[in-house]
């Protein structure tokens, strides 16, 4: 290991920890100056948007929460079957579901999954191939209203999403691909530099949720961290980073779901 790789590697563990006691010096976030933050839901484009069921009782469930986490396993091979609507729905409910929201001047939500201060600073976004009620096409969440907003009217985006999934044509052909993008300035309004931790550790919540959700209905998904950024991002029309604006958005982490196939499956 030569010296520059070194450095970059206790740098990147140094990003690992907690507050220092040479942190109380360090510049006051933009809660501590008590200025404005974003808002905490991004717009929604005011195109077409498909409202989703919310009565889950027609689902049908299976197993208890040990028997879920027993269970939980990385699923890459999905039986040649379309989720429905109501499917994708609860897996959506259960991944950014809204609860309620608080506060005036600077609101906030609290959701299905735990966040650092309730920053929620994710977006999700739908590249669907196979669901009931939906054509081919790439959409975005609206947790508020629990709709679907058309985010890319294409459907030809399958060799560009391999491509910009390292080759994982699994994930790619699933018959729909969670991505979970991150708008940071949510989070570093109230934590500053300490922000970025934070945003990983949420994205791991979200993610857990999505794999019990996925195992009660009998689905499956597996955690996609390999993806390349610039290709990812380009394809959901985020701009190219880096960049400290406040409306800076990014992709950083993906999860295909399909129906569980009766192949064997790898484990993670």
């Amino acid at each position: 290991m030569n010296e520059k790789t070194r450095y970059e590697i206790m740098k990147t563990r140094e990003f690992l920890k907690g507050y220092h006691a040479e942190d109380a010096g360090a510049e006051e976030t933009d809660q501590q100056q008590k200025l404005s933050s974003i808002p905490c839901l991004q717009a929604a484009r005011g195109t077409a948007a498909t409202s989703l069921p919310a009565d889950y009782t027609s689902l049908s469930f299976s197993g208890n929460i040990m028997e879920l986490i027993g269970g939980r396993e990385s699923r890459r091979n999905y039986a040649d079957a379309p989720l429905s609507l109501l499917e994708l729905s609860f897996l959506l409910w259960c991944t950014q579901g809204i609860r309620r929201f608080a506060g005036h001047k600077n609101p906030v939500t609290f959701r299905n999954v735990p966040s650092a201060g309730s920053r929620h600073a994710f977006e999700t976004f739908l590249f669907v191939n196979q669901v009931e009620g939906l054509k081919k096409a790439v959409y975005h969440y609206l947790p508020k209203t629990h709709e679907l907003e058309l985010w890319e009217d294409r459907s030809d985006f399958d060799a560009e999403l391999t491509d910009a999934l390292c080759g994982q044509q699994f994930a790619a052909s699933a018959p729909v691909l969670f991505v979970w993008a991150t708008i940071p300035y949510r989070m570093e309004w109230r934590y500053g530099l300490k922000a970025a931790k934070y945003l990983l550790i949420d994205a791991g919540h979200i993610c857990e949720n999505l794999y019990l959700a996925c195992e009660s209905i009998g689905c499956g998904t597996c955690a996609v961290g390999a993806y390349d950024q610039d290709r990812m991002d380009d394809l959901l029309g985020f701009s190219p980073g880096p960049s400290a604006e406040k409306n800076y958005i990014c992709t950083v982490y993906a999860a295909p779901v399909g129906r569980q196939a009766s192949s064997p499956v790898q484990e993670a």
